[in-house]
């Protein structure tokens, strides 16, 4: 019984120990945080002493800014909620929002202290341009990273607050250096601790920004070795052409020691690169706003492309996240401006690569052929559409020896139509008999029937590359010729009443004239052709240019003005190469003495014979198969 008693005795100062330690335990977290926030609120009342006194040795003007910006009642509750959230930048949550303007000859740079971000860059040589739903052209100030709902800040890791700060949400402290740079501070409890970034303008579009983190190693959580940039734009409707300035727009990145690259064009993308970055961009068809870092590269890049419904007013939503080295010092340049070729080409860094001339062969032809060409008469020659005229009469030159060889290759054919309508009488409506007897007299007379293609085919990387070449080409860009009044976009000769399925709602006259003339050359170099091998191709040839005037109705009116352009210098050549330069009797004797020399084996004109001979014994073999399977089920 005594043993049960002394039992019960221990349990019960057990539970009574426990008891006490649970509630003085308890009785310490509640005075430990107690402590926190009045420690909070000395940090902050030590903080706006400290800057307050070095405000004193600023000029007036900026110390009157400094009074509204920095002006905080101490002794509201609202303090101590900042001083809990933000931990030593709680000064900085609060101020009067302010903007801030420098700027230069080409460009006005708008910043605000909220965030001390750049908050918007007018171009001030160039204009938006887009058609309302009345159709109307609307011009107006071009402006880049203009949309309230953009964000550009970094993500601080403090110590005492209770999340990440954002320095989107603190005010910081502007000074201004006249119409040169601008600098912005956000103090993190004391006047030598402070988050700052400096804007320098420079001599066109491009800022020197650097970030300073002054101090800060004991304001941020231990083990801190980089910040998050948290970049989020949406890119602006600024061209008459949505769809192709939509399909042209999207992020640009470089990885160090990496050719440059972008994410998807045409729909949501996302990427994610663990690995040094020199630079990202998010570009419009014809602008751009890039980060590029300069001593030393971001960490790493996350990046991300969202579509938008056109009739919000945007394109796209674009966002990265850049991983910032945690230095003291960390420079980048900010270039917002046009696509200039020459300019991005400056930074020496590939920049140059947002501009979508195509890649591989195309965009190198692009880039450092038909460029130069362009730029090279454009330097004397204001007018554009006679600049795109001009160096098509040269194309048209420099290819004149191709073009020559085929229309020769033409008349060849041509002067052998009378023996070939002979091989068809003679043997009647055997299709595979007359195209052996036709190749046998092609191989006789030395003419090649694919002579005609070649110089075609040589061609096509030329039509590939100018296809590219005009919607990313910002020197065309709001240039006029006759009734087109920008030849990046497409031409509107007229409004339609009503929208035509997969055509638009206007008549592109360019692309008009060039399907029209289109069909006057194929008539007229194809009328002498014998196609009774494939009678479809007689009208299947004019079918092709019904079809692409859907397809270019809403290209570019520079692309289009040189396809109508390269079809009247085709057409020239064509009538008077043949009707003045080639001899038709010298071509019939050049046949007849071709006949007579004695032939090489092994060319291609022989394999392409030997090919149909064994086609046709194929032929053969299978027709008298067929008869004998008849007979034996008879």
């Amino acid at each position: 019984m005594k043993d049960r008693n002394s039992t019960i005795g221990f349990i019960l100062l057990a539970i009574l120990m426990l008891a006490y330690f649970w509630f003085d335990g308890k009785k310490r977290a509640a005075h430990a945080e107690e402590q926190r926030i009045k420690d909070s609120i000395e940090l902050v009342q030590i903080e706006a002493n400290q800057v307050l006194e070095d405000s004193t040795k600023v000029t007036s003007d900026t110390t009157s800014q400094t009074d509204k910006s920095m002006r905080i009642n101490v002794d509201s509750l609202d303090m101590v909620r900042l001083a809990v959230r933000y931990g030593a930048f709680a000064m900085s949550a609060e101020g009067d929002v302010q903007d801030y303007v420098i700027e230069n000859e080409f460009a006005k740079f708008t910043f605000t202290n909220q965030g001390g971000r750049l908050k918007q860059v007018e171009l001030k040589e160039f204009k938006k341009s887009v058609y309302n739903e009345e159709k109307e052209n609307i011009v107006s100030p071009l402006l880049l990273l203009e949309d309230e709902r953009n964000k550009f800040g970094y993500n601080l890791p403090v110590r005492e607050a209770s999340a990440v700060v954002s320095t989107e949400d603190l005010v910081f402290k502007a000074t201004q250096d006249g119409n040169r740079s601008i600098s912005f501070k956000a103090f993190a409890g004391s006047p030598d601790k402070y988050f700052e970034q400096v804007y320098t303008i420079k001599e066109d579009y491009t800022l020197d920004y650097t970030i300073n983190m002054n101090g800060l190693g004991d304001v941020f959580e231990d083990g801190t070795d980089e910040i998050t940039l948290d970049w989020l734009n949406y890119l602006d409707r600024i061209e008459k052409s949505t769809d192709y300035e939509s399909s042209l727009s999207t992020a640009y990145y470089k990885a160090s020691e990496k050719s440059p690259s972008y994410c998807s064009c045409r729909g949501d993308d996302k990427v994610n690169k663990e690995k040094p970055m020199d630079w990202v961009a998010h570009a419009n068809q014809f602008f751009n706003t890039s980060l590029i870092a300069k001593n030393q590269p971001f960490n790493s890049m996350v990046s991300e492309i969202e579509l938008i419904d056109v009739a919000d007013g945007d394109l796209k939503k674009v966002s990265t996240q850049l991983k910032v080295p945690f230095a003291n010092t960390f420079s980048m340049n900010i270039y917002s401006g046009p696509n200039e070729f020459r300019r991005l080409s400056s930074f020496d860094n590939d920049l140059e690569y947002i501009i979508p001339y195509g890649s591989s062969l195309l965009g190198t032809i692009n880039r450092y052929v038909i460029r130069p060409l362009f730029n090279f008469f454009s330097g004397f020659i204001g007018n554009k559409g006679i600049v795109i005229l001009i160096v098509t009469f040269l194309v048209k030159m420099i290819l004149f020896p191709l073009t020559y060889k085929m229309l020769y290759s033409q008349s060849k054919m041509a002067a052998l139509k009378g023996q070939i309508d002979a091989i068809k009488k003679r043997i009647g409506d055997d299709q595979q008999a007359v195209q052996m007897e036709t190749m046998k007299l092609y191989r006789e007379t030395g003419v090649n029937p694919l002579g005609g293609c070649l110089p075609m085919v040589i061609q096509m990387p030329i039509w590939i590359a100018l296809y590219r070449f005009f919607p990313a080409s910002i020197e065309f860009r709001q240039a006029s010729f006759l009734w087109a009044n920008d030849l990046a976009s497409y031409d509107v000769f007229t409004w339609l009443p009503f929208p035509i399925p997969f055509y638009g709602e206007h008549l592109s006259l360019f692309t008009l004239l060039w399907a029209i003339t289109t069909v006057i050359y194929t008539f007229y170099n194809t009328r002498h052709m014998d196609m009774s091998a494939n009678p479809a191709m007689k009208y299947v040839q004019y079918f092709m240019p019904l079809m692409f005037l859907f397809f270019f109705n809403t290209m570019a009116a520079g692309l289009t003005c040189y396809m109508f352009f390269s079809n009247l210098i085709n057409i020239t050549q064509t009538v008077v190469t043949k009707g003045l330069i080639i001899n038709k009797d010298k071509v019939a004797k050049e046949l007849e003495d071709y006949k007579k020399k004695p032939k090489k084996e092994g060319g291609f004109r022989d394999r392409l014979a030997k090919a149909f001979e064994e086609a046709q014994k194929a032929q053969e073999e299978r027709q008298r198969a067929e008869k004998s399977g008849k007979k034996k089920k008879k």
